[in-house]
């Protein structure tokens, strides 16, 4: 039986890569090179695995086109590569062995890239750090993930004071004159020859987003399957030759996937450290960019801009905007697209199961709110408590089984698993249409007078509220019903609106108990620097208020 059941999934791996491999060769990711670039980008996808050899074989096949563009100007494939490689050599020469923990600590800039891809050169175990993160909360995870090097942006300083690296602490962007341990410094003294194939690949551990606790560790290793970005590919049209501004922060599964695939692809990134939704659009204009990838926060801020605004850029090589990371509403997908066309498409996942499924722009026109279908590869179930899977239409959790979910996390542990399928942590429903709908948390649903209550569909429904700019609910503490829900509101700059009104845009829409009992307005909801709203914080402010 366990003879069969591996056959069986080996013939699976070997139909889905398959299909991925033609899915990326549509794309023009790979595809017939002339011999001498094919044998220099296989070089690099072999010694390096997926990502240290994205860049190896964008450079073999598009040597002097623009890989990047930040703050500091652009870079083309060759110089990416080749500064990689220069720190890869130099940490070498510190001491860095494969299988060594190197942490980054940075925004959205070529400093990124360049630690990225030279500790994918060496074998690194890659540990990717939340700009978020506080002093106390970085020290815990670099010790628990044993990182011997650290990366990070001169502003961090302050909250990597303290924190053990035996090979070395270096800054990847200073906006002074760089310091003596600075990152382009190093770069100036390793040699740009390839390194050596490490003795094994790169493994990325992506942390988990924390908004209930302490971020947990989940790695990936990065060999050179491309099913992770064929399975993307195959739902969003990025092409070779694009230009996609890449807005979601690089330290996050959906910033990482964009970006990477992005120059697997031979494409452009555009960049910038710090978001902004203006300087978005200009750099967008300037640069023709044909995407954008973006969480729903961001997303949101630029179509709160107004139409104006952004008709004064020139946006009309765009052609997909991808959105991930967090909640993205019914109301901010159809504002978007009736201002920037049918070209939103919508991700939903996890950092353990990677990519569930992905709402094309057909998706979200008829079913406004839904997250789309699996792309091939990948398979969603509902269950119920049994784990008995249910039919169209009810509710219950999301499993989900594909070959890139990760295998446990690195303190000990896993997300539940029934018959191959993990579970990603939420509860939802399948249209009959095919499509899945995220109904809410599975640990945010509440009790109310023995009613069962998802915050989020309350949230939706406010949100298409003209006053309304922001909004989160959540359940707190009842001494008659158990559970009553609270709605945390932001309004529209100089909107007027009280409780009362809040309360009656519920009622007219939804049950009767579904109606917040408390409203409370807040001049911003606490978010992580994905978008996800920080419950946990809005649950201390009502034990405080």
């Amino acid at each position: 039986m366990a003879v069969a059941l591996r056959a069986s999934r080996m013939a699976l791996r070997a139909v889905v890569e398959v299909r991925a491999v033609a899915t990326c060769v549509r794309a023009g990711m790979v595809g017939l090179e002339s011999p001498g670039k094919l044998a220099r980008g296989g070089r690099a996808l072999r010694r390096y695995g997926l990502v240290g050899g994205a860049v190896g074989q964008a450079a073999a096949k598009h040597p002097e086109t623009i890989a990047l563009v930040d703050e500091l100007g652009a870079l083309r494939f060759t110089e990416l590569d080749e500064r990689s490689n220069a720190l890869a050599n130099a940490w070498r020469e510190l001491g860095v062995r494969a299988g060594d923990g190197v942490g980054i600590l940075c925004r959205n800039h070529r400093g990124f890239f360049d630690a990225l891809f030279a500790a994918a050169k060496v074998g690194a175990k890659t540990l990717l750090l939340n700009t978020d993160f506080a002093g106390p909360q970085l020290r815990d995870v670099c010790r628990r993930e044993d990182v011997r090097l650290l990366v990070h942006d001169e502003e961090f300083a302050p909250v990597v004071a303290g924190a053990e690296a035996e090979l070395g602490m270096f800054v990847a962007w200073s906006d002074a004159e760089p310091a003596g341990n600075s990152l382009d410094k190093l770069i100036a003294t390793g040699s740009t020859e390839a390194p050596p194939k490490p003795d094994q690949p790169q493994r990325i551990v992506l942390l988990t987003s924390g908004t209930t606790g302490t971020p947990k560790g989940a790695p990936r290793p990065m060999g050179i399957s491309l099913i992770l970005p064929g399975g993307l590919l195959s739902k969003i049209p990025y092409r070779s030759g694009g230009r996609v501004f890449v807005a979601a922060p690089f330290f996050h599964a959906w910033g990482l996937l964009n970006a990477t695939t992005a120059i697997a692809l031979g494409a452009t990134v555009i960049t910038r450290r710090r978001f902004d939704p203006e300087l978005t659009l200009a750099a967008m204009a300037q640069h023709r960019c044909t995407g954008l990838s973006v969480v729903p926060i961001m997303l949101q801020r630029i179509v709160g801009l107004g139409s104006d605004a952004i008709s004064g850029h020139d946006l009309s090589e765009l052609r997909i905007i991808a959105v991930s990371g967090s909640q993205l509403s019914a109301e901010l997908a159809t504002r978007a697209m009736d201002v920037f066309g049918d070209v939103v498409y919508n991700l939903y996942g996890s950092t353990e199961v990677s990519y569930a499924t992905i709402a094309t722009p057909e998706d979200l026109r008829a079913a406004p709110g839904c997250v789309g279908s699996p792309p091939f590869g990948t398979t969603v179930r509902i269950v119920d408590e049994h784990g008995n899977e249910l039919p169209a239409g009810q509710t219950g959790r999301i499993f989900v089984g594909n070959l890139a979910q990760f295998s446990g996390y690195t303190g000990g542990g896993s997300k539940e698993v029934i018959r191959g399928l993990m579970s990603s942590g939420d509860v939802g429903h399948v249209d009959s249409a095919g499509r899945l709908w995220v109904d809410g948390r599975d640990d945010e649903m509440i009790v109310s007078g023995g009613e069962n209550l998802f915050p989020r569909e309350v949230e939706e429904l406010l949100a298409t509220h003209g006053k309304i700019d922001d909004v989160a609910v959540i359940g707190v503490p009842d001494e008659d019903f158990g559970q009553r829900l609270r709605a945390f509101v932001v309004t529209m700059p100089g909107a007027e609106l009280d409780a009362d009104e809040v309360k009656e845009f519920v009622r007219s829409g939804l049950a009767r108990f579904k109606v917040p009992r408390d409203v409370v307005f807040v001049d911003a909801l606490p978010r992580n620097p994905t978008g996800k709203v920080l419950k946990r914080e809005l649950a201390e402010y009502d034990a405080k208020a």
